[in-house]
């Protein structure tokens, strides 16, 4: 596994975090990346998490909570480092940093058709929860 250092994330890693994002097939067209790391660093900014190796950005984690159970989002592994235990570590520190806000829970939401994410979770402890994800967008980022 290589040498990893995680830490929180820095204004000067916005570029390096897009370019990883969209790497690793996490963007969508309704998800403007920039607009979603300029609103976590409006709430919570010190859970998300950033890994590296030297001087090279190769890792994200976001995390949140807000009283009743925690959240987990972009988590990001670049694809020549995946399998190496670096995600794990990424989910462990967001996990830790929850746990030290009083967090009792943790979501997440793994697309249906991403059945080899949902076997990394379920090897950390995660389940699959019998309920329906209902979403509204409030603020549209599409151009």
């Amino acid at each position: 596994m290589a040498d990893i250092e995680i830490r929180t994330f820095e204004l000067t890693d916005e570029s390096a975090v897009i370019a990883l994002w969209i790497r690793c097939g996490l963007t969508r067209p309704w998800n403007d990346p920039k607009r979603d790391i300029e609103r976590k660093l409006c709430v919570q900014p010190h859970l998300f998490l950033v890994g590296t190796t030297g001087q090279k950005l190769i890792a994200t984690v976001m995390a949140g909570y807000e009283g009743h159970r925690g959240w987990i989002n972009y988590l990001a592994v670049a694809p020549q480092y995946q399998r190496q235990g670096i995600g794990r570590l990424m989910i462990l520190e967001a996990e830790q940093l929850l746990v030290e806000a009083g967090c009792p829970k943790i979501n997440l939401l793994v697309r249906t058709t991403n059945s080899e994410v949902i076997r990394f979770y379920e090897r950390l402890g995660y389940v699959v929860d019998d309920v329906i994800s209902l979403g509204k967008r409030l603020e549209s980022d599409e151009s």
